[in-house]
């Protein structure tokens, strides 16, 4: 049976007790302090509807940084310099535009209650946003969290071609430069694989987990540099 998470308690059942594909626990609330203890142990919200369900699945997608892989087209679609990166500059519009409906996928699991609280962690410093602009329009991005040194990618969305590809390279190149180890992709996906994603077993993605959230790197605002366009 499902545990079901007290309001007046922070702690999360063990994950590997968790089913490698089902929740791992219902209810609480989406506090930072819960989402960051959330991520620290693997876990990550995902619902449609009340209420909250958290997950820990096995296996995991995730990628080490130095495995990125660029293809050819993505690497001819790099040096047309059609994008210029950013970072933080524009939190609330990359979500929203994140949760946007899509042609394959006309609800969202980026509700008002999810926006809320990830805004609430942007503001902490957690919560960040790599955008791709084009001609001051912003045309693709991706948010995510930080924590230590792992980095987990929550949505990312695309109005250009190769505009989410190419940020997501500009928050490689950011991530490297500041030691990170680890960026949890959550589920499987073709698109991340193609990236150079793989899936790991569950015990190996929290070992790899537990060493990146332990690094000394601290929360904070990213700025914008030159140095950081792909």
């Amino acid at each position: 049976m499902i545990a079901w998470l007290s309001p007046d308690s922070l702690a999360f059942p063990a994950v590997d007790q968790a089913p490698s594909d089902a929740p791992l626990a219902a209810g609480g609330d989406l506090s930072p302090e819960r989402l960051l203890r959330a991520y620290a142990a693997g876990i990550f919200p995902w619902y449609n509807e009340p209420p909250i369900l958290w997950w820990s699945p096995d296996p995991r997608m995730a990628l080490a940084p130095a495995d990125l892989r660029i293809n050819r087209s993505l690497a001819k679609a790099m040096r047309r310099h059609d994008y210029t990166i950013r970072f933080d500059s524009a939190f609330p519009v990359v979500i929203r535009a994140c949760a946007a409906p899509r042609a394959r996928q006309p609800g969202t699991w980026i509700n008002a209650e999810m926006i809320t609280a990830y805004e609430n962690l942007f503001h902490r410093g957690h919560a960040h946003s790599v955008e791709a602009w084009r001609d001051g329009v912003l045309v693709g991005g991706l948010y995510g969290v930080a924590l230590g040194g792992a980095f987990f990618g929550e949505s990312m969305f695309s109005m250009a071609s190769y505009a989410s590809k190419i940020a997501f390279v500009g928050l490689i190149a950011r991530l490297t430069a500041a030691g990170f180890t680890l960026i949890d992709c959550q589920v499987p996906s073709e698109h991340m694989a193609s990236l150079g994603a793989r899936l790991m077993p569950r015990r190996v993605f929290l070992h790899e987990l537990r060493r990146a959230v332990g690094l000394p790197i601290a929360a904070g605002r990213w700025t914008t540099a030159v140095e950081d366009a792909p």
